[in-house]
Parts: structure tokens; C-alpha cells; sequence
């Protein structure tokens, strides 16, 4: 018979073909009346990326159980947990029947003087596990081969045993379903290796493993990886798309806002039960940081450039002042003429990025002590004219200054308005996976409603309405939460 079950007393795993695994490696032991998770095993898990299956088989000691591990090893293109098998004759009353059936039949409810540990074992095989399937194998060889079955050839082995072995096999490659949690999780390597551990240290803590606990606590760890995923993903995109500086910074944003996107479709693809968004909320946090430091870089390394392209054009004027050539009557007009040909020249400099106007107004208000010294000593110019020249110079400092606050100011606003679209971004994203995870909810829901119908039509065929009632009572409760549910 083959069942799935949580917590076996020994269990193996095996994998993908890529994976340097040659044969089935114990996941769970018993040492010393206590379980024990294999490290090795555990490193094995957290190298497959790709979706599990979880078969269990369970049976009796030397029937084979090591041999069908063997059959599975290195042909499954996912990975398998396999327990152990028991054989079984398939008779009821004397006459003949399929596994399933005979499957089926064993697990009917029993009244009169049946043990009640007996029932509750058959109720919680058909609660737990709807579907099922039965596969009974002969006695694999003759009985002097059976202690060494794991080594002999199958030439030694009963050809029925072969072709049962081969029909199971066949159902576990095309049958098996991936191991998925509630919503919809595609159980991988990493996760069952999380559930394992938070399993087994419940067990030995004597407390009562929880499903729910267990997926709480993967989801912390998965949603903390979704996060680093999303912030790497923003990172190496920025590093790949952007090139810094930019002439604005609208041009900046323009760039930066699909990245963001991009990296909170990270996060959606591989976070699951954020409850109250806690770990979305860690991103936008992250995220703006991020975006706020590349809006500073970008400042920061217009204005290096700036500065150096500044020294390298002014750098000549500044020679020619040390050297006394507009120090002479019409000179200080003839710095002027010198100083518009260089501003020029800078100005038709590309790649200079946002901080240009603001490096220059800057560069000039350092060299003012210098064209107010010339002003005073050019003996050409009237005292009147240079009080002239003294409000021009006032009135184009007082014009520049304006045109910078009026820059920072839109700057300002399009930092307002960028942070407002990547909310309504964030809050999109999270309403599209909110429906995307009700609806999966809802067909789970669904059919769970079907299981359960059906396992309360055969309660009353065999007579047990008292557990009908009590399975009606679940029933109800799918429904309201089906028509109620509220995804996080």
C-alpha cells in the first residue's frame, strides 16, 4: 500500500540525476530511542531547486522496501521520499479483488465490538489522505535470496514481483504529485528541509508537531530569502542599466522605476504568507534606501565631474590672473570676455549630469574676491560705472540663486510624485497576487468540499450517521470560509 505520511520512523531521500547522489541517503534515524536528521541528507535537500514529491512506503521488515528505494534512485526527475511496503492478500469473503479495492475495503468503519483505535486509525487514513492507491508485490525470490535482495540480479528476482515493481514505479514517475503547502506552495529541496527540521525538533521537544507552526515558520525564512532576492535583483540591474550621472533628475527616476518593479516581482514570485505584508513593508523600506543612495551617487558623482572639468577649463584664467595680465586698465572687462568664452566652453561639455548649473554658481562665488579686486583696480572705469557693474553683478547672482531654489524645489516634487507611484505600484502588485491566492484558496476549498461530501455519503452507506453529523459540521465550516475568505 502506498499512503503519504509526515512522520516516518525511517525515511531516505533521493533526487534529481544531476545531483552526485548514487543511491537512496537516510534523512530521518532513530539513535537512541530519538530521532535524528541527517546532515548530509539536509545538504543534499538544499541543493534541489526544483519541486519535490514525498512518497511513503511502509511495511513490514525485509519485504523488500530498499529494493523499490533502489528502483527510484537516479529516475525521477524530481525528488522522492520513499518509507516502506507491506504485501497483502487480495481476497474479501474469498473472492478475488483489485488493490484499490482491497484497499478501500480495509479501511471501512467497523461497528459492533471493533477496538475504537482501530476505526480512529481507518478514519484518519481517509481524513488525511483522499486519495489513495494500493500496489501489493509477491514475494520478491525465493527465500534464500530475500536477506540479500539489494544486491542480487533481477534475473534472481520473481518475474511477478518485477512487473508489480515496474507498474509502481510507472505510477510514482507519472502520478506523483509535487508536495505543495496551502495556497499553493510548491514544496523544493530548501523547504522540505525546513518543514524536516521544524518537524523533528518538535518531536524531540515532546511537543505535538504543527503543520501551521511549521509553514509559519518557513514562510519567515522564505519571505526573508524573497526579500534579499528582490534587493539583489535591484542591485545588479542598476549596475547593468544605469549610467551614471544623469543630465536630470527625471532622467534618473525614468530609469530606476521598471527596476523597482521588476525587483517587487521578485519578491511576489517567491514570498508567500507575508502576513500583514510585514516583509513587502522590510522591501519598500529597503528599496527607497536603495533608490535614495543612487539619487545621492548620482549628485554626488556629477558634481566630482563637474569639479574636475571646472579646474581643467578655468584652470588657465586662474594662471593668467596669478600672472597680473588683467591688471592693467581694461582689464577687468577683458577677464570677463575671458571668464563668458569659458563658461562657454563648459556649458557645451557633455556628460556633466544634473549638478552642472549649480558646480558653476558654486565655482564663480569662490572666484568672486578675484573680479571684485580687478573691478577696483581697473583705473578705466569711472566710479560710477563700476557701482554699475557691482548691481549687475548682485542682480545675476540674485537670479541665479532663484533659478537653484526653484530646482530644488521641482526636485523635491518629483521625488514626492516618484515615491507616490511606487506605492500605488507595491499596492498593485499586492492586490494581483491577493487574487491570484484567493483564487487558488477558493479551488482548494472546492475541492476539499468534494472529498468530503463524498466521505460523508459513505459514512452513511456504512451506517455511522453520528460521524456524519460531525462531518457535516466541517462541511459547513469550508463553506463559510469559502464564501468569507480574506487573503493575506
Amino acid at each position: 500500500m502506498r499512503y503519504m505520511g509526515p512522520f516516518p520512523a525511517k525515511s531516505t531521500v533521493e533526487m534529481a540525476s544531476e545531483i552526485n547522489m548514487p543511491g537512496p541517503v537516510c534523512l530521518i534515524e532513530n539513535s537512541d530511542q530519538e530521532l535524528v536528521v541527517k546532515q548530509e541528507a539536509l545538504d543534499i535537500l538544499s541543493a534541489i531547486k526544483q519541486p519535490v514529491v514525498v512518497v511513503a512506503i511502509v511495511g513490514l521488515y525485509r519485504t523488500g522496501k530498499s529494493y523499490l528505494m533502489n528502483k527510484l534512485a537516479g529516475k525521477q526527475k524530481v525528488f522522492v521520499w520513499t518509507l516502506r511496503d507491506f504485501s497483502l492478500e487480495l481476497e474479501i469473503n474469498g473472492k478475488p479483488v483489485t488493490p484499490d479495492e482491497y484497499l478501500e475495503n480495509s479501511l471501512a468503519l467497523i461497528k459492533d465490538k471493533t477496538p475504537k483505535n482501530l476505526n480512529e486509525s481507518r478514519k484518519c487514513i481517509r481524513k488525511f489522505f483522499p486519495e489513495k492507491k494500493c500496489f501489493v508485490f509477491d514475494r520478491p525470490a525465493d527465500k534464500t535470496y530475500l536477506s540479500k535482495l539489494e544486491t542480487i540480479t533481477e534475473g534472481d528476482l520473481s518475474k511477478e514481483f518485477v512487473e508489480q515493481v515496474g507498474e509502481f514505479t510507472s505510477y510514482i514517475f507519472s502520478s506523483a504529485k509535487v508536495k505543495t503547502l496551502s495556497g499553493g506552495l510548491k514544496v523544493d529541496g530548501p523547504r522540505l528541509q525546513s518543514l524536516v527540521v521544524t518537524y523533528v525538533n518538535a518531536i524531540r521537544s515532546g511537543e505535538l508537531p504543527c503543520m501551521e507552526n511549521a509553514v509559519l515558520a518557513l514562510a519567515q525564512i522564505e519571505n526573508s530569502a524573497a526579500v534579499q532576492k528582490a534587493i539583489e535583483h535591484y542591485e545588479e540591474q542598476i549596475k547593468q542599466k544605469v549610467q551614471l550621472p544623469t543630465e536630470t533628475l527625471q532622467e534618473l527616476l525614468d530609469f530606476l522605476r521598471p527596476i523597482e518593479r521588476e525587483a517587487l516581482e521578485v519578491f511576489m514570485k517567491n514570498s508567500f504568507k507575508d502576513v500583514d505584508q510585514m516583509f513587502q513593508k522590510e522591501l519598500k523600506d529597503l528599496l527607497d534606501a536603495r533608490q535614495d543612495a543612487v539619487v545621492k551617487k548620482n549628485i554626488d558623482v556629477s558634481s566630482a565631474h563637474c569639479s574636475d572639468l571646472l579646474q581643467d577649463i578655468f584652470g588657465p584664467l586662474e594662471e593668467e590672473v596669478k600672472q597680473g595680465t588683467f591688471s592693467k586698465p581694461g582689464g577687468y572687462f577683458l577677464f570677463l570676455q575671458r571668464k563668458q568664452e569659458l563658461e562657454k566652453k563648459y556649458n557645451q561639455a557633455p556628460g556633466k549630469g544634473l549638478q552642472a548649473e549649480k558646480m558653476l554658481k558654486a565655482y564663480f562665488e569662490s572666484k568672486e574676491g578675484v573680479a571684485a579686486t580687478l573691478l577696483k583696480m581697473d583705473q578705466s572705469l569711472t566710479e560710477k560705472e563700476k557701482e554699475i557693474e557691482v548691481e549687475r553683478i548682485k542682480a545675476e547672482a540674485a537670479e541665479a540663486a532663484n533659478r537653484e531654489l526653484k530646482e530644488m524645489q521641482t526636485m523635491q516634487a518629483q521625488m514626492m510624485e516618484e515615491k507616490e507611484k511606487s506605492h500605488r505600484e507595491h499596492v498593485r502588485q499586492l492586490a494581483e497576487k491577493m487574487q491570484q491566492e484567493q483564487r487558488q484558496f477558493m479551488a482548494e476549498q472546492q475541492n476539499l468540499l468534494f472529498l468530503k461530501l463524498q466521505e460523508q455519503e459513505r459514512l452513511l452507506k456504512e451506517g455511522f450517521e453520528k460521524e456524519s453529523r460531525k462531518l457535516q459540521e466541517e462541511i459547513e465550516k469550508i463553506k463559510s470560509s469559502s464564501s468569507s475568505c480574506t487573503i493575506l
